[in-house]
């Protein structure tokens, strides 16, 4: 559940957002009262439509599913991005610390990383990464080769 709210909760103040503004609309005369008039255009009876509840409702399941939707497709990226790199594979992550034209990192065991309760770590790294935000590398070997030398540069 932890990792539920980890991963869901920008989405879930979205959906709040969303979900007062349905209460807010739903909730006006002219969206949830009907009015019965006679011939002379007087206004005899007027008749709640229910709008806010089939709002509500229905806005609620929408965010919920597309939710549901995000956490699903974003743990199985997760378990596929750890499984890869448990199999000695390279994987790619997003450097948020450094905006530079090149913002992101090559991981693999191979270049001393570790994978800790779903954080990439390594001691040379002033900061983990964590596996929502990492992809599969599809690269050359050229590149991982690459990347290696540049990790043994700053060790020395």
């Amino acid at each position: 559940m932890d990792l539920f709210f980890e991963l869901e909760i920008a989405y879930i103040i979205i959906g709040i957002f969303i979900l007062s503004v349905t209460a807010f609309v739903t909730s006006r005369d002219f969206v949830a009262y009907r009015e019965i008039k006679n011939q002379e255009g007087e206004v005899v009876q007027s008749i709640a439509t229910g709008s806010f509840k089939k709002g509500m409702i229905s806005v609620f399941i929408f965010v919920a599913i597309l939710i549901a939707f995000h956490y699903n497709m974003t743990t199985s990226r997760m378990n596929n991005v750890e499984e890869m790199f448990n199999n000695n594979d390279t994987i790619i992550c997003e450097n948020k610390m450094r905006r530079t034209i090149s913002n992101s990192v090559l991981l693999s065991k191979e270049m001393g990383w570790r994978l800790e309760n779903h954080l990439f770590k390594n001691p040379e790294f002033e900061r983990d990464f964590f596996s929502a935000r990492c992809v599969e590398w599809i690269g050359s070997k050229p590149q991982i080769e690459e990347a290696k030398r540049k990790a043994t540069l700053k060790e020395k």
